[in-house]
């Protein structure tokens, strides 16, 4: 039996982070750079084990063959929630290869969703199920009802996607429109979820829900906020697609999701093909918008932050709505836009 004594990793350190790193690389696995807490187990100098946290998403785990069965799993696990607690957080998820689903299960963990190269589990104050009972009863979503989806983040709210939330409203009896909640957009969740809420105010039979952490978050889908496509998309991807069809589509009786072609960004035309493959398993049919278009050129949030960066609000005004134009005048909307300004965020 081996002292298993945790130490924290100074990410800060390049050196340390290096160390790190090329332990997790004999398990063909990558210290992601989103990473905030790290802590390995040592045998005299050498890794023995490691795992690290991303806010509430524990991952980069990896363990010694001579260490495995000594409780390192829990001695690890137990370093992350004391350090969760301290941030005052009582939910987590881990993601990791479907093989160890039961290592992590064993330890009181619940399974989300696997698919073939990702496995993700949870643990804490709630799961899956009391956050969709919560959010039918806080939305009066009746499981009687069929009813249409879509996903958007609307960074900001354009035209366009106007455009697809009212054609897709006019082709379902109620339309659930979900806007993505994680805040690593440069318009925060509470004003891109308000724009949506008021620009869509004339559509009846919308209902604009906040995405929470199941639909494209750091837990589900972090590529998607890095903009980066690498061999890990794939997972992501169709992790993403077989919550929503599994957990999200059987609860709210969905049977039909929406989404805007992408003729521009890899990551979410990816994200389209796996809701193409994955979602019609659940019996949810993929319906894909053509983007509506100005002088030729789909219009598209991206368009709108780099017109914001070359100051051209005239320009800007053509292809948003009136409640986001109007934002962008106020106080608030003038400090995002000189934030945009200076960032070089593809998001």
């Amino acid at each position: 039996m081996y002292n298993l004594n945790v130490e924290k990793v100074n990410l800060k350190n390049e050196k340390n982070v290096e160390e790190v790193r090329s332990f997790l690389k004999s398990f063909n696995l990558d210290l992601d750079n989103d990473v905030d807490y790290t802590v390995v187990i040592r045998q005299e100098e050498d890794i023995k084990a490691t795992c690290s946290k991303a806010k509430s998403v524990f991952k980069c785990f990896a363990i010694s063959e001579d260490l495995r069965g000594e409780g390192v799993t829990t001695t690890l696990i137990n370093a992350l929630n004391d350090k969760l607690f301290e941030e005052g957080m009582y939910h987590s998820f881990i993601f990791t290869k479907p093989e160890n689903l039961e290592i992590f299960q064993g330890v009181g963990y619940k399974e989300v969703a696997s698919v073939s190269k990702v496995t993700l589990l949870e643990n804490g104050v709630y799961n899956i199920d009391s956050y969709l009972n919560k959010l039918g009863k806080k939305y009066d979503i009746l499981a009687e009802k069929q009813r249409a989806a879509m996903v958007v983040n609307c960074n900001p709210l354009t035209l366009g996607h106007l455009y697809l939330i009212e054609e897709a409203a006019r082709n379902c009896e109620e339309l659930l429109v979900f806007v993505v909640e994680e805040n690593k957009s440069l318009f925060p969740f509470e004003v891109r979820y308000k724009l949506v809420k008021e620009g869509t105010s004339h559509l009846s039979n919308v209902k604009v829900i906040e995405g929470g952490e199941y639909i494209i978050s750091s837990a589900t889908f972090p590529a998607y906020f890095l903009r980066k496509k690498d061999q890990v998309l794939e997972g992501y991807t169709s992790l993403d697609a077989t919550i929503f069809g599994k957990h999200f589509g059987r609860k709210f009786n969905i049977n039909k999701r929406f989404i805007g072609n992408e003729p521009y960004c890899e990551v979410t035309s990816a994200y389209n093909k796996a809701l193409h493959k994955v979602l019609p398993k659940y019996g949810i049919e993929v319906t894909e918008v053509y983007r509506k278009e100005e002088l030729g050129l789909p219009i598209s949030a991206s368009r709108v932050r780099q017109l914001i960066k070359e100051d051209n609000l005239g320009e800007v005004q053509k292809i948003v709505p009136k409640v986001t134009y109007d934002f962008l005048l106020t106080e608030e909307g003038r400090v995002i836009r000189e934030r945009i300004k200076l960032s070089d965020s593809p998001h």
